[in-house]
């Protein structure tokens, strides 16, 4: 993660929630400690995972009156931190949603894939774990490509204990999802019709 220069500073030369939940839809970046550091940079393989979630997962979620989205959501995790998940749900329930701005209701679903360096690799594991744990996320999911594996994680006690690992194979015991089914050997299928070498 490194440092941009905001453009709209707060006091100390910091954007605030508010503002960065204003700034351009296109326009990347998270807000740790109201300074606005860099994203991920998503590949095939991480577009493909999410894609396929949010195809198992939506249906799922809709018929049971829930809501799901991806990547662009905005949330104020704290007063001076805003996080982006690649795929995040609220299950039945839940209060309405705003239309615009950054939400300050915690999803109960949120779901990283991870990227395949270092640093990204932390921020997951670390960085926006701690964020969402803090936030009150109950299901933390955190699925890796390379690896191939699925990993869910539920919060107690204000931290993330692991629930579950899935490697391949179906999972239709998905902890926190009654009755959502995933196959994972179909996700990694989706991935593996990607070229490994990109020349």
């Amino acid at each position: 993660m490194s440092a941009t220069g905001p453009t709209e500073a707060g006091a100390a030369g910091e954007l605030t929630v508010a503002q960065w939940a204003a700034r351009p839809e296109d326009e990347p970046g998270e807000l740790v400690d109201g300074r606005l550091v860099e994203e991920e940079m998503p590949d095939l393989a991480h577009e493909t995972v999410v894609l396929w979630l949010i195809m198992a997962l939506g249906p799922w979620l809709r018929e049971r009156g829930g809501k799901l989205f991806g990547s662009e959501v905005r949330l104020r995790v704290s007063p001076s931190r805003g996080r982006k998940a690649d795929v995040l749900g609220w299950f039945p329930g839940h209060p309405r949603l705003p239309m615009r701005g950054a939400v300050a209701l915690p999803p109960d679903l949120v779901v990283e894939v991870i990227s395949p360096t270092p640093a990204d690799d932390r921020r997951d594991r670390i960085d926006k774990a701690g964020d969402y744990a803090r936030f009150g996320v109950r299901w933390y999911w955190l699925v890796d490509p390379d690896a191939r594996t699925l990993e869910i994680f539920e919060l107690a006690a204000g931290r993330y204990v692991r629930a579950l690992v899935g490697r391949r194979g179906r999972l239709d015991l998905v902890p926190g999802c009654p009755d959502l089914s995933l196959d994972l050997d179909a996700l990694w299928a989706e991935v593996d019709e990607l070229a490994i070498d990109p020349a």
